[in-house]
């Protein structure tokens, strides 16, 4: 579904006259004033260095409508910008790892009188329009143009809790925004693409909010038609895995024997890949990528992590085959070889997590790992593991957990959730949404791996999981 906007702000304008007057829609349509009186309910920029910078109130997908009244001869050229922060959309490429990355944020066009055109298609809050010539522009309006999955919900957090209430809100908007291309993809600006391992809590969060979708199952068909065997989904042996976790998950959920049975022949198959992938001593392949998240990436628990994704799909490819009755030897004979070696979790919250789901034990130690340091050592794409987890032992303190987690980022101006965020960021650093030299940038001046600086996505439907959290243990 597509909806028309308007600013909710002027952050800044320069060089501008009557800008108030872009609160108030003149209707979406293109017209040619002949009146030069009225000119004054219009917006106007005028000669090279004036700008505007439009804040739209919350994170969108698209681009703007710009419907333009009179330019002095005829045309002008601009440069628009679009950031899902501040210190994003006032930035300059290369500045803070600022990129056009699968979607262009930071581009040059023209814009003509008596138009009405629409520009950009990304991921975005703020929008800042500079004039790059001698001319004045008269603007009627500036919409933003969003894009947004629209479906009656079957959920929606009813309790009294507003911080909940407000954590459950934004997690469904970081989902329906992902999931308005007709795919669900992990970001609206940057990975605008179907990565399966990180359906895993999109999935969670929108059968939570939704129930059964088409737009999940032609998600994950599209996964099996881009990944014919012996290939892996994104390239990534574990993606597949989480594929295989997915659907178990789903056919739980929905008891949709038809939809899985399509996918036997695959699955079969791809467990006869997956037996290669560990030798007889337990030694899983290293040639191969393989990902848990980020914030485990190269760390000494990686591994173990990677087993243990493992193991968990093994258990989900057990329930799919066992539905329709058919042999599951391959199953025990990898699963023998996986725990052929240690499952020890030196410290990554988030493999302790996978473990409790893969084997379904927690330690008292490993109890104590998950909640040392609190909220420090979460993640975004492993929040509902993680929560699940210590929910298992104390329900209030996880529910404390995700509040305390997840409302940081509240605190920090999200309006959706993000690719990846830690407590430690909040040291210094400001709002998304204000622009202060006193303090760090939380956007640009963090992030790591392929996520540095601005490249980092502020909307990641990884992130979406707690809804799935909320749904299942706040009644309050």
């Amino acid at each position: 579904m597509k909806e028309y906007l308007l600013p909710t702000r002027i952050v800044e304008a320069v060089k501008a006259e009557h800008t108030e007057t872009l609160f108030c829609s003149k209707g979406l349509y293109a017209t040619i004033n002949y009146n030069v009186e009225e000119w004054v309910n219009y917006a106007k920029l005028e000669g090279v260095g004036s700008y505007i910078v439009l804040d739209f109130g919350k994170e969108m997908h698209g681009g703007i409508r710009v419907i333009v009244n009179w330019i002095y001869k005829g045309s002008c050229k601009v440069r628009i910008r679009f950031g899902e922060s501040l210190g994003e959309v006032n930035s300059s490429i290369g500045e803070k790892n600022a990129v056009n990355a699968h979607s262009p944020r930071d581009f040059e066009t023209v814009l003509c009188a008596y138009a009405d055109l629409t520009h950009g298609q990304t991921g975005f809050r703020f929008v800042r329009i500079d004039l790059l010539e001698e001319k004045y522009v008269y603007f009627k309006n500036i919409f933003c143009e969003n894009n947004i999955f629209s479906k009656k919900p079957i959920y929606t957090y009813q309790g009294k809790d507003k911080r909940i209430a407000e954590i459950f809100e934004v997690a469904k908007r970081t989902v329906d925004l992902c999931t308005s291309s007709g795919y669900i993809w992990d970001g609206i600006k940057r990975d605008r693409l179907l990565w399966v391992g990180d359906l895993a809590p999109e999935v969670m969060a929108l059968t939570a909010i939704y129930g059964r979708l088409p737009v999940i199952e032609r998600s994950l068909d599209l996964a099996e038609k881009l990944a014919p065997l012996p290939k892996f989904m994104n390239g990534i042996y574990t993606y597949s895995m989480w594929w295989l976790i997915i659907l178990a998950d789903y056919y739980k959920e929905f008891n949709c024997k038809a939809y899985i049975k399509k996918h036997l022949p695959y699955i079969k198959e791809l467990l006869n890949v997956m037996d290669g992938l560990v030798d007889e001593e337990g030694n899983l392949n290293r040639e191969i990528r393989s990902l848990v998240d980020w914030p485990t990436k190269d760390s000494p628990d990686e591994p173990v992590g990677v087993r243990v994704i493992f193991l968990f799909a093994m258990n989900s490819a057990e329930t799919l085959l066992k539905t329709f009755d058919l042999p599951t030897d391959i199953i025990e004979k990898i699963r023998k070889k996986l725990l052929l070696q240690s499952l020890h979790v030196e410290e990554k919250k988030q493999v302790i997590a996978l473990k409790y789901f893969a084997t379904g034990e927690l330690t008292d130690e490993e109890y104590e790992k998950l909640i040392v340091g609190r909220a420090k050592g979460f993640s975004t794409f492993m929040s509902y593991y993680i929560l699940t987890a210590i929910a298992s032992r104390d329900e209030q303190l996880a529910i404390e957990l995700m509040k305390e987690y997840y409302g940081a980022m509240l605190d920090r101006g999200a309006t959706t959730f993000w690719e990846d965020f830690h407590m430690e960021w909040l040291e210094g650093s400001g709002r998304i949404d204000e622009l202060d030299p006193t303090k760090k940038d939380i956007h640009g001046d963090h992030g790591a791996h392929c996520y540095v600086g601005f490249r980092h996505s502020l909307c990641h439907g990884w992130s979406a999981g707690v809804a799935k959290f909320i749904k299942e243990h706040c009644h309050d």
